[in-house]
């Protein structure tokens, strides 16, 4: 393994370049592995086997692929919350919802802190340990700092949060607190937040654990690899994703990338990338055919977690996940995410709203004839639903029509059974 910058190409030792994980042109690093002696028929049985193990760090759904992801960590320093390991779920409604063939929801709401963050969290962490790290720090609009907050927490050590005072979700907030991290709220946007940890992290002796860390990247990986493993190696037509900070359509890029190099896969799938339109510079980027991102200086979306104007990793997203896989963008409104939401929400999976843009974008694709409604589809859901309860609040408050629940609270001055007939008969 070694480290290599994204913009000048130039290598690095893994000892040489480990926080801030900045290239000396300022370009951003990712891991790159010599997988000359990955034997694919042995890893495919020794994967299968490892679905068995309940109590050692075989049974994450994350360093179950160690060979793919990080070969080298020492046993004693990885830190497991037994995260990945989650559902891949087929839905004929949100299938005949979204207009194609086969639709399956990957939910990776059920990782142990309630979203996908800890994939790459996981592996950040144990990396940080390895070197000696014993605070730990992240910018965060929620799910980051919910799931470094964890990790921290289990490792015995302390966590540092950086986090927005407008627009977030108050619930990972608290989740946030209740795990013990030290949240340093500031005026500002996620990317000022970013700045800051490139600019002070090492002074501080705070180990970054933000999607700039390219172990966060390796960590993700592992959510493609498991969704080919449950598929039996026999990939969907495509994956669509939430499209926020980027990292993770950059991991399932390379993943796929590395995938289908090794001959794990025979066919690559393609990746849409779906954003809101209140926070949609990549799109944007893609749409336009530019070739420099242009920030979105007031970002702002309904789902809080894709609220980010500079998405760090848009390069390495551009050509993992949209050159490489001749993949796709979108956006879409936050009506649109609302009602995909309240789909989601009443076909018993449920989800926080930014995840909610898998669902939608896919909606939005196969309306336009982009992704052939005949085609197989896996959508990411990010984040669990009580992840933003306000979201909740706001359907059955009836704020957000388009997505007005089919069930509104009953209301009803004494629990009698007269008062409640009428309204079992109207659901009959």
């Amino acid at each position: 393994m070694k480290f290599v910058c994204f913009d000048c190409e130039r290598a690095y030792m893994l000892q040489e370049r480990s926080n801030p994980f900045l290239c000396d042109c300022g370009g951003l690093l990712e891991v790159k592995h010599d997988f000359q002696k990955v034997d694919v028929v042995r890893l495919k049985l020794e994967f299968d086997k490892r679905l068995t193990e309940r109590m050692s760090s075989w049974a994450s759904g994350v360093w179950r692929y160690k060979e793919l992801i990080y070969p080298e960590m020492p046993e004693a320093y990885i830190t497991s919350r037994y995260e990945g390991n989650t559902g891949l779920y087929p839905s004929e409604t949100l299938a005949q919802f979204a207009g194609v063939r086969k639709l399956m929801l990957k939910a990776q709401s059920e990782n142990p802190s309630g979203s996908f963050k800890d994939n790459g969290m996981s592996v950040a962490v144990s990396h940080g340990r390895s070197l000696g790290y014993t605070r730990f720090t992240c910018t965060s609009t929620g799910n980051t700092s919910s799931s470094l907050a964890m990790y921290a927490a289990w490792a015995g050590c302390s966590s540092y949060v950086f986090l927005p005072r407008h627009h977030i979700s108050m619930n990972k907030v608290l989740q946030t607190l209740a795990y013990g991290a030290q949240v340093i709220s500031f005026e500002g946007t996620y990317d000022d937040g970013i700045r800051f940890s490139e600019l002070h992290s090492e002074q501080l002796g705070l180990y970054v654990c933000n999607s700039i860390n390219p172990f966060r990247i390796e960590g993700q990986k592992s959510i493609v690899f498991e969704i080919a493993q449950q598929l039996r190696w026999q990939m969907p037509d495509w994956i669509v994703v939430p499209g926020g900070a980027l990292s993770n359509a950059t991991a399932l890029g390379k993943g796929l990338h590395e995938l289908k190099e090794l001959g794990f896969i025979d066919k690559l799938p393609r990746v849409a990338v779906v954003q809101a339109e209140g926070a949609s510079p990549f799109h944007q980027l893609v749409a336009q055919g530019d070739v420099q991102l242009k920030p979105a200086l007031n970002p702002y979306t309904r789902a809080t977690a894709m609220n980010i104007g500079n998405p760090p990793s848009w390069k390495k997203a551009l050509h993992y996940a949209i050159l490489h896989t001749e993949g796709v963008t979108v956006s879409v409104t936050d009506e649109e995410i609302m009602l995909a939401k309240g789909m989601i929400n009443r076909s018993g999976i449920g989800c926080e709203p930014a995840s909610a843009a898998s669902v939608a974008g896919l909606r939005k694709l196969a309306g336009a004839g982009i992704i052939d409604k005949e085609c197989t589809v896996v959508c990411l859901l990010t984040g669990h639903i009580l992840k933003d309860t306000e979201a909740i609040q706001e359907v059955y408050n009836g704020d957000r029509t388009s997505a007005a629940p089919t069930n509104p609270m009953l209301q009803t001055s004494n629990l009698t059974v007269e008062e409640v007939r009428p309204y079992i008969a109207d659901r009959q």
